[in-house]
């Protein structure tokens, strides 16, 4: 939320401009530790090789158009806000083995977003109190079309490349929950317990990847074979996978097995919004009411989504989770007993709600002069805050990648996910961070 209102579109430069923390970007920086902190990947894979020299006039000229991205985080007695970074950056560097470091936002010159380049990868890292995954494809759309235009190929502002030499427009900088929040009904604040993956947890800040590139076509096939959508059959093989694990660990006590999806509510209230607007669904399948069948677990998810993805649904989802920074008693409360006491109920709760998260950013457009220089588009979730899994889809043309993060040595939940998708007839390549044998 803006602490000024706009007359236009251009923010004042007479007057310091800040943004409170969104309803999402609160807890992310209260569950920052050493060995964690709230980071998700973008990457884009062009047909030629990138030249950081052209990428950093590219950034230098695109960062500016996004004020809600050019930040830091402060912290006042009460709440945390962002506020314009004047320090020199951000700078590009050559992509690491393990993405998703943590961001020691607290160090006095910390930019929230990283630049990574390798070979002809271009990699956007953003610490989740920024944006979600919707604001971010915006910008790293506009500066790989920046990029691309240095080198002399004409590209519009189009198919979400914003343009640079126009101010952003006041709604791309909104807390749109505070506007779309209005529900009456109160959802409960909290799932059952779900099955958790166990394995041998890697050593600190290794995060390891492994990537199934896919044929777009193929993959929509299998789903239309199952009468559902691609998410809903990517959900249903990612349950399926967890049910096999659980199994396969030998447990005396089964525990239902449960998905976090973030849903992105831009499909559902009209906004411009470039920082976080998403609500969380959790599709379940309790094995202890006995064993389920692909074809049973596909109808579960299905009868969920189609049940819960809604408008009035998603608005009650985000009017229970403003209540509490609605409420008085809550707002004076000194920011570290807040801290504490929601640190305390995700480590203890939370966290325990999930087996696993899955995030499908969708198919990707572009206009159609970027096309021939894209090959593909990539998302990760980064850390998980616990030793489990998390998957992250997203679709260019007929290229569709799913990435797992992991920060587990074992890697039964993918062998069996891709596994699954193969005797689907779905061909499936393998890339990964690390050298081992999924398939």
């Amino acid at each position: 939320m803006l602490n000024e209102k706009y007359k236009t579109n251009k923010p004042r430069k007479d007057r310091q401009v800040w943004y409170k923390l969104d309803l999402s970007a609160n807890v992310y920086p209260t569950l920052q530790r050493k060995n964690f902190s709230s980071v998700f990947r973008l990457s884009c894979l062009l047909k030629e090789e990138v030249r950081p020299d052209i990428l950093q006039e590219a950034l230098d000229r695109t960062i500016h158009r996004f004020p809600s991205f050019h930040v830091a985080i402060r912290k006042g007695l009460f709440w945390r806000y962002l506020e314009p970074n004047r320090n020199p950056g951000p700078f590009v560097m050559p992509d690491i083995i393990n993405p998703c470091m943590p961001m020691p936002f607290k160090s006095k010159h910390q930019h929230l977003i990283r630049i990574y380049y390798y070979d002809r990868r271009i990699a956007l890292e953003i610490f989740h109190s920024v944006a979600d995954g919707g604001g971010g494809m915006f910008f790293l759309k506009t500066l790989i079309a920046v990029y691309l235009r240095l080198l002399g190929h004409e590209i519009p502002d189009t198919f979400g490349v914003l343009d640079i030499n126009e101010p952003p427009h006041r709604e791309e900088l909104e807390d749109a929950y505070l506007r779309y929040a209005s529900s009456k009904i109160r959802l409960p604040r909290s799932q059952q317990k779900a099955y958790q993956v166990s394995g041998t947890k890697e050593q600190f800040h290794t995060l390891n990847i492994i990537c199934g590139v896919i044929p777009t076509d193929k993959i929509l096939a299998a789903a239309k074979r199952y009468k559902v959508s691609l998410t809903e059959y990517l959900n249903a093989v990612l349950i399926y996978s967890l049910l096999e694990k659980q199994k396969s660990d030998g447990n005396f006590r089964l525990k239902p097995v449960t998905l976090a999806i973030p849903v992105s509510l831009r499909k559902y209230f009209p906004s411009m919004t470039l920082r976080n607007f998403i609500a969380m669904i959790y599709p379940t399948v309790d094995p202890r009411y006995g064993d389920y069948t692909f074809e049973e677990i596909v109808d579960q998810v299905h009868f969920y989504m189609r049940y819960h993805l809604n408008a009035k649904y998603m608005n009650a989802s985000i009017s229970t989770n403003m209540s509490a920074t609605r409420n008085l008693f809550v707002r004076i409360v000194p920011l570290f007993i807040k801290d504490f006491i929601l640190k305390r109920y995700y480590m203890r709760i939370g966290d325990k709600q999930a087996s696993a998260g899955l995030t499908n950013l969708g198919p990707q457009s572009v206009p159609e002069e970027m096309k021939e220089h894209i090959e593909r588009f990539d998302v990760l979730m980064g850390q998980p805050f616990s030793a489990k899994t998390n998957c992250a889809v997203i679709s260019f043309g007929n290229v569709l990648t799913v990435n797992f993060a992991s920060s587990i040595v074992e890697t039964d939940v993918e062998m069996v996910f891709f596994r699954k998708l193969i005797s689907d007839g779905i061909p499936v390549k393998i890339e990964s961070n690390r050298n081992m044998e999924v398939l």
